[in-house]
């Protein structure tokens, strides 16, 4: 079997900080609209592969400033989720989406089976075994991490505008979401919601319960409007309230 990407290429996962002193973890899985050279275009036009539909714009920005003002290790995907969304399980269609939106996909409209693992073995398990030794590794010094996933959505979607700017979403454990949203009530600098625009029925939170919920890690799940993180002053006051807002909340659930 063929392999996937090319020496050259690299490895489909980067870390920054790994020696951070915060507990808190930063996961980017559609940071890059990069697509590996042998997947060509997957058959889609210039604008289609640069759209919110290859990677979350601006996600991977403001993950990087929060490494900086929250002293936390980020851990992301340096492949595009037209590939392999790394926030989906290899069984997941939408793992290797056909659609995405009013896209269609002609390089995933018939993946074969050799194929869809070929993808997994390059991308999505790399990825998911980095994640896991890091947060092993820190639970055995006595240093369990808190785990956020970074993320961004269009402010349009299927043709209907988005109200919600923030939103803070969870699985079975909200701990972490509950005191973020009590903070973001206090501040009232963005709309902030919880589960929105997307919950745990949309198949969304597949990192939070394999390496948060599993472990018994503090979790949560950020969506930023990415018209808001658009430039480097946008990307710079959100990573001041979301800096803000984690900070504040691991303090109150320590207490």
């Amino acid at each position: 079997m063929m392999k996937l990407l090319t020496e050259a290429e690299g490895s489909p996962v980067a870390v920054e900080n790994l020696q951070a002193s915060s507990p808190f973890l930063l996961v980017c899985e559609h940071a890059s609209p990069r697509l590996p050279q042998r997947m060509g275009t997957l058959g889609l036009s210039p604008a289609a592969l640069s759209s919110h539909i290859a990677w979350d714009p601006g996600a991977l920005a403001v993950s990087e400033l929060l490494v900086k003002s929250l002293d936390a290790t980020l851990i992301y995907q340096r492949f595009s989720r037209l590939v392999y969304d790394c926030n989906r399980p290899p069984e997941a269609q939408a793992a290797m989406p056909p659609v995405s939106e009013v896209f269609e996909i002609p390089g995933n409209a018939a993946i074969s089976a050799a194929e869809r693992r070929a993808r997994t073995e390059a991308l999505y398990l790399p990825f998911r075994d980095e994640l896991a030794d890091f947060i092993a590794a820190r639970k055995v010094s006595g240093r369990p991490p808190v785990l956020v996933t970074m993320h961004t959505f269009t402010p349009v979607y299927h043709g209907r505008q988005r109200e919600v700017e923030v939103g803070i979403l969870h699985d079975t454990d909200k701990r972490l979401a509950d005191c973020m949203l009590a903070a973001a009530e206090n501040t009232k600098r963005y709309d902030t919601r919880r589960n929105e625009p997307y919950g745990p029925a949309d198949g969304v939170t597949h990192t939070l319960i394999e390496h948060g919920l599993k472990n018994g890690l503090l979790n949560v799940m950020i969506e930023i409007r990415n018209d808001l993180v658009s430039d480097e002053i946008g990307q710079r006051v959100m990573a001041d309230y979301l800096t803000g807002l984690l900070g504040e909340s691991l303090a109150s659930l320590s207490q």
